[in-house]
């Protein structure tokens, strides 16, 4: 008994087709190419700082001289090269701080000042015209005083003396 490979993917899938739309609506997402664009970017951006770091900052670390020679690449003890993952804890670092830095504060910063005020939604507590405590606006009864209060639009809340 064969089984051919439309009812195969039937079986796999529990319906016919579905597994390329499936695929398609995921890989076209706008988060998807979102992530995309910001991995090629990050991997682009630890190019630049690593340059940094090992062009410029442990060059300059270079001149402490701890009595080898050769710059940060021959610091050692024993096997263990400390000057190397002393670079590379440098341009971790580095890269993390840059990243926080032009991220989470700056367009976190552009993100809320492009963000417009949420509308005015309607109320939902208005004031006890007896007591003036604040009660739900679908309220037929002050919770405070025991008050009924006026059904329809909210009650004129009565003007206290002047002295």
């Amino acid at each position: 008994m064969s089984i051919d490979l439309k009812s195969k993917a039937t079986l796999l899938t529990g319906r016919t087709g579905s597994l390329w739309s499936e695929f398609k609506n995921f890989a076209f997402k706008g988060n998807l190419i979102d992530l995309a664009v910001a991995v090629v970017l990050g991997a682009a951006f630890a190019k630049v700082i690593d340059a940094i770091v090992k062009g410029i900052i442990m060059p300059l670390i270079s001149y402490v001289d701890l009595g080898k020679g050769g710059g940060y690449e021959s610091w050692h003890i024993g096997r263990l090269q400390f000057g190397v993952v002393l670079a590379e804890l440098l341009n971790f670092t580095l890269v993390a701080l840059a990243v926080f830095i032009v991220i989470v504060k700056v367009v976190g910063a552009l993100l809320k000042r492009a963000a417009a005020p949420p509308p005015p939604g309607e109320p939902i507590t208005k004031d006890c015209p007896y007591c003036l405590m604040t009660i739900p606006i679908k309220a037929s009864r002050c919770g405070h005083c025991t008050s009924e209060l006026p059904a329809g639009a909210l009650p004129a809340v009565p003007s206290l003396p002047t002295t």
